[in-house]
């Protein structure tokens, strides 16, 4: 049972990275390392049933495809920051080559094979986790880090956990495969999940996932003592088909999604749940708001302007004091056609100009504007821009007007100066072709029941402002294909970041 499970989820996961992956070399290096996982697995498990050299050759061809595969993904994991090199997979490739030959010579009936390949693939993967520590020891603090950490210590896990097979005769149950596919499957989030702003999100999704299959295997338990009481089934086998259903559920809606796009061209998220209606029935209002938005800001600038333009004469033809109430009318006029202005910018659809361009250029511009609108002297301004970082299809236009007003809120929180710091750098998972803007302020900081709500419209702290800065940001990114989000210290600063 453990072994159709191991089989079945390194196909699917293989399957789903394939369809996602087209021309990223990490998720095809990982979906041909679990599609070899696969061929081994579903080997040993078929020649068990049918006792034929047919599978036995499958699970060879498996085993001995995994050293050279291993090592690729690693080198690719690692971004070809490592000793690993196409040298060491084309000599584990030659040496896999030289046991396949071996298998039709009557080496392929000694009775020490199986130990000798389960050494040799052992201490490959004991060579790519020596990479992957050296790397993370070398590795500067940040979000790569981390996530490095998280793959060391999933490895260390596995392993661990795949001791108890040689423990099997002093009464522990084998757990290597149930090892194996988590592992596999926690790789899987890891290199798919690259916009995740904090990767104990990680963590967190993957404890989830573990409850939901202990809470499946208590719930199969409890239905077949209430009805058949005769049936016992032993623990490895409820928990491996509990963690069956579960692990599949993201990886066949890939699949589904995929293929069902080829059907429904209207492209329609079918595999959504339908515990998500609530969802889109806000997207539906969302529509509904940006066909009325035009003709709602229109009724009400028009009253608007017969107001400021009425309160303008006044002001001309009184000598009284009243000149001082018809400037507030002025005035708040003003405000108000600036909030129906941003209201309109927020609810209509954006049409984006898009087009390769250099992301530093575009800071550059935006601290040009900065220092050219009376820059408070107590505030300094730093920069830390990677000179190397690859080009970004945007609108530049819209992306100055998402940094100019993360800076501009910046400023605001630092009433007794402070420094307002730019920074970009490359995102080295999804083969670095994702880039991270970063700006950041040393002023009050935002609490954290404000965090919550910072995107939601018209919410602001500010006496004059209109809440809708930051929403209109959030839409921008999110319709260039990235990623906005904070993080803020009280007393210390706030920092926004952008994946693009």
């Amino acid at each position: 049972m453990e072994t159709f499970v191991a089989a079945t989820i390194s196909l699917t996961i293989s399957t789903a990275l394939i369809i996602k992956g087209k021309k990223n070399p990490l998720y095809l290096s990982f979906a041909v390392l679990c599609f070899a996982l696969f061929s081994q697995k579903i080997g040993i498990f078929l020649y068990g049933i049918l006792h034929t050299d047919y599978w036995k050759a499958v699970y060879y061809l498996g085993i001995l495809s995994i050293p050279p595969l291993a090592i690729t993904f690693s080198r690719y994991l690692l971004h070809h920051h490592t000793f690993l090199s196409r040298r060491d997979t084309i000599l584990t490739g030659f040496v896999s080559l030289l046991i396949v030959a071996a298998l039709f010579t009557p080496l392929f009936r000694w009775h020490y094979l199986n130990i000798l390949l389960y050494i040799y693939c052992g201490l490959v993967l004991i060579y790519c986790f020596t990479a992957l520590i050296r790397q993370i020891m070398e590795e500067p603090p940040g979000a790569e880090k981390k996530r490095l950490v998280y793959v060391a210590s999933a490895c260390i896990v596995a392993a661990v956990f795949s001791l108890s097979d040689v423990l099997n005769s002093y009464g522990l149950p084998p757990l290597s495969d149930i090892a194996l596919v988590a592992l596999i499957y926690f790789l899987f989030i890891i290199i798919t999940h690259t916009d995740i702003p904090e990767l104990y999100e990680i963590m967190l999704r993957t404890i989830l996932i573990f409850f939901v299959i202990l809470f499946a295997t208590a719930v199969i338990y409890v239905v077949t003592d209430l009805f058949d009481e005769r049936q016992k089934l032993s623990f490895t086998s409820v928990f491996m088909a509990s963690f069956l259903i579960v692990i599949l559920i993201d990886p066949l809606k890939m699949i589904l999604r995929k293929t069902f796009s080829y059907f429904f061209f209207d492209k329609k998220d079918l595999s959504a749940s339908l515990y998500s209606i609530d969802d889109e029935l806000e997207k539906k209002n969302f529509a509904l708001l940006e066909e009325t938005a035009t003709g709602l800001a229109h009724e009400i600038r028009n009253p608007l302007g017969s107001i400021k333009g009425a309160a303008e004469y006044l002001k001309e033809v009184d000598t009284t004091e009243n000149p001082k109430l018809l400037d507030i009318i002025i005035e708040e006029t003003d405000r108000l056609n600036t909030v129906v202005s941003q209201f309109l910018n927020y609810a209509k659809p954006y049409v984006m100009n898009a087009e390769k361009q250099d992301i530093n250029n575009i800071i550059k511009k935006v601290i040009s504007l900065i220092k050219a609108t009376n820059l408070p002297e107590n505030i300094t301004i730093e920069e830390n821009l990677d000179p190397d970082l690859p080009d970004v299809k945007m609108d530049g236009e819209q992306m100055i007007q998402v940094i100019l007003n993360m800076a501009l809120n910046g400023i605001d929180a630092m009433h007794d100066g402070g420094t307002l710091s730019f920074a970009t750098s490359r995102i080295k998972n999804d083969g670095g072709k994702r880039v991270e803007i970063t700006v950041r302020d040393t002023g009050r900081g935002i609490n954290k029941e404000d965090l919550k709500t910072i995107f939601k419209p018209f919410f602001t702290t500010k006496k004059k402002g209109t809440g809708l800065g930051l929403p209109i940001c959030q839409r921008i990114v999110k319709n260039h294909g990235g990623h906005i989000y904070v993080e803020s210290t009280p007393g210390k600063g706030t920092a926004f970041f952008v994946r693009l």
